[in-house]
């Protein structure tokens, strides 16, 4: 990579994770992450996708590609120089699994409204299946609940076969669980079970609490 292409892409690492830090209360994550090679492949119901997945492995260190359409890539060139792969060019995607990179795929193919799995690319196995590695699924919604500032959560399913009825069952699923758990969850209490990987803004509550904490303090609680 050429040095003015290394530049540009250290700089909008840096501006991806501001915008996520700046935008969001923080990002949760349950689930671990296999070694080596495989395909992720996660459900695209929110803006936010395209940016929470490379902040977390950029941060992570480990090594991926993201598969986007040749027409986003046409309209934002820089996308070239971010870890991705266009959709236009399946080797490219096999090469990055063979280098023992993860794939990141959204198989739904577009960006929709949150809700229902839609229907999934077989591309998503045809990738696995060729490089001879699993996919995990990821189920990830960014909901507004009891804080000013939305929140993300993700959730790391098992690693399964290159099965493309599998993967939509199993990551309907986790969309369910996880769906059903961030409507019954106290709304001002993270989700149980998920660890905060990168901490966001607080919300003006949270702050004037801690502003009244140190005026309490000075004032000897009066």
């Amino acid at each position: 990579m050429r040095p003015w292409a290394r530049l540009l892409a250290a700089f909008f690492r840096v501006l991806f994770r501001r915008t996520v830090q700046r935008g969001l209360r923080g990002v949760w994550v349950r689930g671990a992450l296999p070694e080596g090679a495989f395909v992720l492949a996660g459900n695209h119901h929110s803006w936010w996708d395209s940016y929470l997945l490379p902040v977390l492995f950029w941060g992570a260190r480990k090594p991926f590609k993201i598969v986007v359409g040749e027409r986003r890539l046409r309209e934002f060139a820089f996308f070239r120089h971010l870890d991705t792969v266009s959709a236009a060019k399946p080797r490219e995607g096999l090469r990055a699994l063979e280098q023992g990179q993860v794939l990141i795929v959204f198989p739904e193919g577009e960006l929709r409204p949150p809700g229902a799995l839609g229907e999934l690319n077989k591309g998503v196995v045809w990738f696995a299946e060729k490089a001879g590695v699993p996919v995990v699924p990821v189920a990830s919604r960014v909901t507004l609940r009891g804080h000013e500032f939305a929140e993300a959560y993700l959730v790391f399913g098992e690693p399964l076969g290159p099965d493309l009825n599998l993967l939509h069952e199993h990551l309907e699923q986790m969309l369910t669980e996880l769906d059903q758990q961030i409507r019954t969850a106290p709304a001002e209490e993270p989700l149980p079970g998920f660890e905060l990987r990168l901490a966001g803004r607080q919300s003006t509550h949270e702050r004037m609490a801690a502003w009244g904490a140190a005026l309490g303090k000075l004032t000897g609680g009066r």
